[in-house]
């Protein structure tokens, strides 16, 4: 199991980078979080780690970003998709086949979006969650990697990553 402890956006993307060097074609990143949680911060670092030139953004109204690099990388934002109906009708399955990777924000809207997914890679779920600044998690699960987020003592935010389901939390809350 990994730890990274972030305290700033540079260190989020070189622990986001970090993550990467375990992507390959064909996964599917899964983002939860609430808004300006960090999610397209992240996906900065794994786009850092394939070596995509092009500057990341969300993709709030754009619905997908596609990046070159030494892998594709198709940066989606799922806020205002309802639906299977509107995952089609953007070609969210069809990106599947591309030989890329799918970093998909606002997963959560999807009912049952992750069961769909995993036939050509592994679907890995990040969780970003904004907590407040007088408590403290500290988070372990099975697999992968452990984050946790101070930005400038502004908020504290956690990010836990696994692959297959294999996703188990305990949290410790202490105040500051």
């Amino acid at each position: 199991m990994k730890e990274f402890v972030t305290k700033s956006e540079e260190q989020t993307l070189a622990a986001a980078a970090e993550l990467a060097k375990s992507l390959k074609a064909g996964d599917v990143i899964l983002y939860r979080g609430e808004m300006g949680a960090g999610k397209t911060a992240f996906t900065k670092g794994v786009a850092r780690y394939l070596e995509v030139d092009d500057e990341v953004t969300s993709p709030t109204f754009a619905l997908v970003h596609e990046y070159g690099g030494r892998i594709p990388l198709f940066h989606f934002d799922l806020y205002r998709i309802s639906g299977y109906d509107d995952l089609y009708s953007v070609g969210f399955f069809d990106y599947l086949d591309r030989g890329g990777i799918i970093a998909a924000e606002w997963s959560e809207n999807i009912e049952g979006l992750e069961s769909e997914l995993g036939a050509n890679g592994a679907v890995i779920k990040i969780n970003i969650e904004k907590i407040s600044e007088s408590y403290q998690h500290m988070i372990k699960h099975k697999d992968d990697v452990n984050l946790f987020v101070d930005y400038d003592s502004q908020f504290h935010m956690f990010i836990s990553a696994a692959t297959h389901n294999k996703l188990l939390i305990s949290t410790m809350i202490a105040a500051k």
